[in-house]
Order: structure tokens, then C-alpha cells, then sequence
């Protein structure tokens, strides 16, 4: 019978793919509501389904580890000993992973005092006597030995699950060199380290290959022992219990007496409301679908996702133009209550609308048969409440068409990431999916079959159930910062982004020919040092030309080596400077700044402005961050960094540009937090602060403390604010850490209340399981009581710090609302264009500098109310650089 007219038999060992799957996927990026870690789990499925999808078996099983105690380990309790313990997140996900299996219509098999492979062992064997194709799963390599002409071996690769290399006999006959039967004679004297069974010593695979296809069999060899020469000769005569021993250990029980047999095997229905129920738990959305699509067609899916909207209540959608949409708008907002909305962009092109009450939903073409629209686009540009999820990009869509949005009272977007702020944004899908519980399916592009579709007025009436859980979900702090803060701000974003900011391509042009100029020069010179040419941006060459060429002394080790980042080789120029490393250093940097030119020069569009992209929802912290291109990464304090800056101008119809920034925000902020009566009284003083925290430290007149005294005080005032340790204090100064433990405990002696509060703000999360700002919002520390150090001890630098950066992060936004609505009301024609870091851009026309300079000051200064005075300090100049204060 022709294989291909067989049946199929797959057979997959349980624990050894959930585990090698395990540590394939990051562990944070797969835990539930409840705190279970589900990356194993995840990582298993999918492989599972590709195999489904590619090797289409009739009958498949799952064979699992009872314990890691068998009839091996009573004859050697060291068998598998070495192996580490289970990591706590793998605790659990076995039971999970078999209850989801099952769901699934699929057997696990598991049998007291054997291991899983020999229930493979046992199947596979019968399998392939009754006729069977068949196929085991492993990365036990103790598998090899099933190989034969009706036994595939499916082994992953060493990245993980996601790929699988096929060893039939001809492919474990060209890796080994023996036949699949002989792959354990051979484990046998070179020993298993995964299974701590220890080989024969200075044997190793090449020289047990040779004695294997000699001899055949461990059996045989030891009878021709006395004929094998030399040292391995003698450690074999010596050690020949080892290698019967290991014989005896690695060779596959096939007769275990199992509840099944093959033919029982054959693949079941799922059980389709048990893996919904089982996938919802395990917050698994994407795997759900192709779990439904696998089992039936695109229409099912589609019969399948009706099923499920009608379940949850979705109200059916009509679409509406013209004077009935008019009048259905009339009445959806007499109440006042939200209605969803989602904007559709197909093709880069606005589709439509979809518009929602707790009841009803719309669908609303646009551009079909040009319909009228007037009182669409007047119930768009009112302040009628409205539910979005990103509403930035609908406000932008629609800006582009001169279309108005307003009335923005809730974004599930926003919501949803200052309920997990340590998470990316999710898509509206995956919200409906991990707090509703229900499927929202979303198009993939990596899907062969088309995805089953709902209508934009279907997930506008999702918006709706999301904003009441999120409501639901949200502590008032957090529900405080959403509606004062961050919804107000995301028209004033929207503005910024769709203004851009004007700039000089002359002046990029000139910089990045000098820079390119420069780069060059010092390579050259880099070479001329060592006589030779070499990559310059290559770790391993550059290691052998320090490390072994120059012999300079060895950076912190790595997996290639030794360190070549910019901090160890920085460290290694101040303690063994070299006029080559100095080249080198001087290199990079020319490079890093070219590339940083040359993507701002991509970025400018049509209109000679740069239009960067603000992320909201960017950080824990609560800081925005700045993509397509990042401003916020060019530096404030070299004069290339001034140069890139000059290349920022105010537009043709403006006269110059204004900028405002926040003078020590940070430490205003610690003093606030802290009350220490010290550091309160340096901001009331009016002197230098870090000036007036050396006198006291170093017992000096104000007048006396020296620069190198006040560069000690300010990297070690900012550096306590982010944990910084006095080893790491000492590094950053180049002090003895003696001289920093000193330099610590004089400044805790003066400013007691700094050291209660830093030592209490974590203290207080590690109960709390959180932080908080000034103004209520939240970030979680689960890591805080975690058994792994290395992760308890990020967790609290990043605790220490939060509650101060993200007060700073809600100043400044609070700040930039009231601004834009002062400019707005006043009909001012000036502008806000950038926000980087504690700092604020504006481009302002002629006559308007004054009224710009008051409101912004006094907005900037009186965006929270603290113990000590928020100092603003104001500059103007016709480009960023001359702007600067």
C-alpha cells in the first residue's frame, strides 16, 4: 500500500515540546487576568495546528510525564538529576494545556512508573504493524531509535517549536552514520547529559560511530574490547558498566500496556463551546480562529462569529445615508449618552462609519452614491459624547477630508493601557477578547483562509461594552487621569502631528556631508593606527583588534567575547586610553549622528515639514515618546546636537519660534514627594539648587562650592531618583566607591526625608502592588515579589522612580491642554508644535510673542500645585537652537 494511502498516526511527546515551547516564547508577554503564565501553552498549540494543517493525520495522540520518577530512576536515582527545577511560570501549564487538548477532541495518554517516550515508543511500534503511517513528535533524541521505513521522526529545531527537522532512516543514516536502531548504542558510550547518564571518558560521537558501525551493538563491542588501542581503549575496559548501564536506561519500552491503541486514536470532533470556554481563559484569541477555521470552512467561522455577536447581545446593523441617518442621529443623542464610533479607512481611502447606541447600530457608506452628508458631519464635529478606540488617527483621517471631530469623552485604547500600562496598545479585538471574554475577529495576513468579518457598527457597539468595563475596571485615580488628562490631550496631539514642524533641508544637507566627511576621516585614521583596514561596526573584529592585536585589557564578558558597546569601551579609554579607541568612539558617534540626519531628512514631507508621530500610550511612565522620526533623541548638550536643532525653523507665516522648559522638574517633584524641609527651602531660595545641596554636604559657603563638587551633588541627587547605587555613583563620577558610599551618607544626613521616602515608596508598592503620581495614575509592580532577584531588583529601581517621572509626564500634559485651549479661545493664531521631553515648541506670529510668552508661562508654572515653585524658563529665536534658554 502506497504511503501516501495510509493512514496517518502522529504522535506527540507532551512535556518535551510544552517545554522547549516554554522557553521558545517570552514568559511576560503570556500571562492571564489571573497571573497564569500561558506561554507554553500557546507556543504547543501552535505548533500543534501547524502540524494539523500540514501532515493532516487521521489519528493523533499526546502522551505526558506523570513525575519525573520511573522504573529508570529506581535503578539509578541520578537518572535526570541534573535537570534544573521547574520554573515557577511552567507550573500549572500542563494540566491547562491537556484540559485545552481535550476540547480539541484529542487523546492524552500518560501510564504510571514510564516515561512519555515510551508511550510513543509503544504506539508507534504498534502503528506501524497495523498499517500506520506515522509520525512522532519529540526533542528527546532517545526517539531516533523508532526510526524506521513506516516511523517519521519530527525533532524541533534548537530555537524552538516553530520549526521541525524530518529524520526518516535515510536522514538519521546521513547525520549519524548508522542506522536509526544503532542512535542509542551510540548515546550508550558517549552518554546523555540531559539525562545525566555519564559515557564512557574521551569517547566522543565520531569515535563511537566508528566502533558501532564496526561492531553493531555496545554487546558486541565489549566482546572485542581487548582489540581497541590506546587511552579510550582502556577507559572503555575500565568503564564498560557505564555503557550497558546506559544501554539498558535509553532503550524505548514497546509494549506498555495502554487504554488505547492505535485505531482508537482517530481524530474527534472539538467540542466547540469547551474550547471557546477554555480559550477564553487562557486569553487566547488569534489561536481560538484558527482552531474554528481548522476545523471547518471560512463559512463555518463566519455562522461560528454570528453565533457568538448574537449571544453577546449585538444588535443587527442597518445601513443608513441621508434623511434617515439624519433622523436616527437626532434620536440616538437625545439622551446624551456616548455613542460608539469607528472610522474605517480601506485602502488609505475613508470607507465609512460605524456609529452605536446600547441598542442600535449603523453602517455609514461614504462616498457610495455621494449621499448627504451634512448631518453626519454635524454630529461629528459637535461635542456630542463619543466612545473610539485610537482616536487620534479617526481625528487625523477626518482632518485630511476638512472634516471636524470633536466630542471625544472615552478612547478603549487609552483605557486599556492605563489599566496595564506595562503592555503594548491593544488592538479593539484583543480588548473585547481579554476584559469581554467574547471573539472580535480581526484580518491577519498570514491567514490562508479569509477571516469572518464584523461590521464597523458592530464593534462601535463593542466600544460602548468596553467603556463600561473599563469604568468598571479603573480605580478613581486612574479613571481621573483619563478624563482630565489624557482624552482632553489627544485632540491637542492630533493638532501637533498634522502641523509638523518646519525644516531646513540646506542645513541637514551641510551637516550630513560634513558628518559623512568626518566619519570617513576617522576611519582612515582608525586604520592608519592598527595598518589596516577592518569593520569598524563589527564586534568580533574589533575584539581581536583590542583585545588580541592591541592586548588592551579584557571589558566584561559576553556570549561572543568581550563587550564593545559604547559604555565598556568608554570605561576602557578613560582607564587604557589608545588613540585607536579614541578613533574609534570619535567614529561612531559621527556615524549615529549621519543616521539620525539622514531619517530626519527621509522624514520631511511635501510641505518642507516634518511630521512626527506622538505615542500615547508609549510608556509605563506615562512620558510620550516620539516615532517616524523620534525627536526626542537628539542631543541637547554637543554642538552637532545645537546644529541639528538649527535646522528647525518657524514656518514662512511666522515670525520665530518659542520654546518653554520646565527647570528641574524632577527633583521640584522629590521635594513635593519627600517634604524634606532642605531641599523645599533650596527651591524657595531662589539659589542653585545643586549648588546650595553641595554647601550643605561639603560644609561650604554657597560661593565655594567648586564645579567638580557640584557635578558630584547633581549626578548623585538625579541618580538616587532612579536607584542608582553607590558603585553605580561611582562609576558615573570615576570615584572610589568608598568616596561614593561617603558622598551618600552625607547627603542622607542632610536631607534625611529624601532616604525615608525613596526607602518607603517601594516598601508601600511592594504592599500596594503599585505606584502612584500626584495625580492618581497607576503602574503595577508584580515583579516587586518575585523569587528572581535580578527581576525584583529592576522592579524596584523602576518603583523608586515612576511616581516622580510620571507626575513629571502628567504636568506637562496637563499643561499642553490648557495652553492649546487659551491659544484656541483667544483666537491666536500661534501654534504648539513639539513636546520633547519637559520641554514645549511653538511656532508664533508676528505681534503675539508677549500674549504667547504669558499664557504659556503661567500655564507651564501653574499645571499642579507642589511645596515648592514649577519654574519655567521661556526663549525665542527664528530656530529651535537659537530658542534655547
Amino acid at each position: 500500500m502506497p504511503d501516501n494511502d495510509k493512514p496517518t498516526l502522529l504522535l506527540i511527546d507532551g512535556h518535551s515540546l510544552a517545554f522547549r515551547a516554554f522557553y521558545a516564547l517570552p514568559v511576560d508577554s503570556f500571562v492571564t487576568r489571573d497571573g497564569q503564565h500561558t506561554n507554553g501553552i500557546h507556543g504547543f498549540i501552535s505548533m500543534l495546528l501547524n502540524l494539523l494543517q500540514n501532515e493532516k493525520p487521521t489519528h493523533l495522540a499526546v502522551a505526558f510525564d506523570i513525575s519525573r520518577f520511573s522504573f529508570r530512576t529506581r535503578e539509578l536515582p541520578e537518572y535526570k538529576g541534573t535537570r534544573a527545577e521547574t520554573p515557577p511560570e511552567f507550573v500549572g501549564q500542563i494540566p491547562l494545556l491537556e484540559e485545552a487538548l481535550h476540547a480539541m477532541g484529542i487523546t492524552t495518554l500518560s501510564k504510571e512508573d514510564f516515561e512519555a517516550d515510551d508511550i510513543l515508543a509503544t504506539l508507534a511500534t504498534q502503528g506501524a504493524a497495523d498499517g500506520f503511517r506515522v509520525l512522532v513528535v519529540s526533542g528527546d533524541r532517545d526517539t531516533i531509535q523508532l526510526v524506521d521505513d513506516d516511523v517519521t521522526l519530527l525533532y524541533p529545531n534548537v530555537r524552538g517549536v516553530s520549526e521541525l527537522k524530518r529524520y526518516d532512516r535515510d536522514a538519521v543514516v546521513e547525520r549519524y552514520g548508522i542506522e536509526p536502531a544503532q542512535y542509542p548504542e551510540i548515546a550508550a558510550l558517549v552518554g546523555e547529559t540531559s539525562d545525566n547518564l555519564v559515557g564512557i571518558d574521551k569517547v566522543g560521537e565520531k569515535t563511537a560511530v566508528k566502533w558501532i558501525q564496526q561492531y553493531g551493538t555496545v554487546d558486541e563491542l565489549l566482546k572485542h574490547a581487548d582489540e581497541i588501542k590506546g587511552v579510550v581503549g582502556n577507559n572503555l575496559r575500565e568503564q564498560q558498566e557505564r555503557a550497558v548501564r546506559n544501554r539498558r536506561l535509553n532503550r524505548l519500552v514497546r509494549d506498555v500496556e495502554l487504554p488505547a491503541k492505535p485505531a482508537d486514536l482517530a481524530r474527534k470532533p472539538i467540542d466547540a463551546a469547551a474550547v471557546r470556554e477554555v480559550f477564553a481563559r487562557l486569553q487566547f484569541r488569534t489561536l481560538l480562529d484558527r482552531v474554528i477555521k481548522l476545523e471547518g470552512t471560512a463559512e463555518d467561522a463566519a455562522a461560528g462569529v454570528e453565533q457568538t455577536l448574537a449571544g453577546a447581545g449585538a444588535p443587527a446593523v442597518r445601513q443608513m445615508v441621508d434623511e434617515e441617518l439624519a433622523k436616527w442621529l437626532q434620536t440616538a443623542t437625545k439622551a446624551g449618552e456616548p455613542l460608539g464610533l469607528r472610522v474605517t479607512v480601506a485602502g488609505g481611502e475613508l470607507d465609512g462609519f460605524g456609529i452605536a447606541t446600547a441598542t442600535e447600530s449603523a453602517w455609514v457608506p461614504w462616498g457610495a452614491h455621494r449621499p448627504d452628508y451634512a448631518a453626519l458631519e454635524e454630529w461629528l464635529a459637535s461635542p456630542a459624547p463619543k466612545v473610539l478606540h485610537e482616536s487620534k488617527r479617526a481625528i487625523k483621517a477626518l482632518a485630511k477630508l476638512d472634516i471636524p471631530l470633536d466630542g471625544v469623552v472615552f478612547d478603549t485604547a487609552i483605557a486599556g493601557w492605563l489599566l496595564r500600562p506595562g503592555n503594548k496598545p491593544e488592538s479593539l479585538s484583543k480588548q473585547v477578547y481579554d476584559h469581554l471574554g467574547e471573539t472580535l475577529p480581526e484580518p491577519d495576513p498570514n491567514q490562508l483562509v479569509p477571516e469572518a468579518q464584523v461590521s464597523p457598527a458592530t464593534e462601535a457597539w463593542y466600544l460602548l461594552r468596553l467603556r463600561d468595563e473599563f469604568q468598571e475596571q479603573l480605580d478613581a485615580g486612574s479613571l481621573g487621569v483619563l478624563n482630565d488628562i489624557e482624552v482632553p490631550l489627544i485632540p491637542v496631539l492630533a493638532r501637533m502631528e498634522l502641523q509638523g514642524v518646519t525644516v531646513d533641508t540646506d542645513v541637514l544637507g551641510d551637516l550630513n556631508a560634513r558628518l559623512t566627511a568626518n566619519a570617513a576621516e576617522y576611519a582612515a585614521s582608525a586604520y592608519a593606527e592598527i595598518g589596516r583596514e577592518v569593520n569598524l561596526g563589527s564586534p568580533k573584529q574589533l575584539q581581536e583588534v583590542l583585545f588580541e592585536q592591541l592586548q588592551m585589557p579584557k571589558t566584561r564578558a559576553n556570549k561572543t567575547g568581550y563587550s564593545t558597546d559604547a559604555a565598556s569601551l568608554a570605561d576602557l579609554q578613560e582607564k587604557s586610553p589608545h588613540p585607536f579607541l579614541a578613533l574609534l568612539l570619535q567614529h561612531r558617534d559621527a556615524t549615529k549622528l549621519k543616521q539620525m540626519v539622514e531619517t530626519l531628512e527621509k522624514a520631511i514631507a511635501p510641505d518642507h515639514r516634518v511630521h512626527t508621530t506622538y505615542e500615547q500610550a508609549g510608556s509605563s511612565t506615562g512620558r510620550l515618546s516620539s516615532n517616524d522620526p523620534n525627536l526626542q533623541n537628539i542631543p541637547i548638550k554637543t554642538e552637532t546636537g545645537r546644529e541639528v536643532r538649527s535646522a528647525f525653523r518657524s514656518g514662512p507665516e511666522f515670525a520665530q519660534l518659542l520654546t518653554a522648559d520646565y527647570s528641574q522638574i524632577e527633583m521640584r517633584i522629590m521635594a513635593h514627594l519627600s517634604g524634606d524641609e532642605g531641599l523645599i527651602e533650596a527651591f524657595h531660595s531662589g539659589e542653585d539648587l545643586h549648588r546650595f545641596v553641595g554647601a550643605r554636604i561639603f560644609h561650604v559657603d554657597p560661593a565655594d562650592v567648586t564645579p567638580v563638587m557640584r557635578t558630584k551633588v547633581k549626578a548623585m541627587s538625579y541618580g538616587l531618583a532612579y536607584g542608582l547605587s553607590a558603585f553605580g555613583l561611582s562609576k558615573q563620577l570615576r570615584i572610589e566607591t568608598k568616596e561614593a558610599k561617603e558622598l551618600m551618607a552625607d547627603y542622607f544626613a542632610r536631607f534625611g526625608a529624601v532616604r525615608d521616602y525613596l526607602r518607603g515608596v517601594v516598601e508601600q508598592a511592594r504592599v500596594d502592588g503599585y505606584t502612584t503620581t500626584i495625580f492618581g495614575r497607576r503602574r503595577p509592580f508584580p515583579d516587586l515579589v518575585s523569587t528572581n532577584r535580578v527581576l525584583r531588583d529592576n522592579a524596584e529601581r523602576q518603583a523608586l522612580n515612576s511616581p516622580i517621572q510620571g507626575s513629571a509626564a502628567d504636568i506637562i500634559k496637563r499643561a499642553s491642554i490648557d495652553i492649546d485651549g487659551d491659544i484656541r479661545e483667544k483666537g491666536l493664531a500661534s501654534r504648539m508644535l513639539l513636546q520633547v521631553h519637559d520641554e514645549l515648541v511653538f511656532e508664533v506670529v508676528d505681534g503675539e510673542q508677549d500674549a504667547m510668552a504669558e499664557i504659556v508661562r503661567s500655564r507651564m508654572e501653574g499645571a499642579a500645585e507642589l511645596s515648592v515653585p514649577l519654574v519655567v524658563q521661556v526663549g525665542t529665536g527664528p530656530n529651535w537652537d537659537a530658542a534655547a534658554h
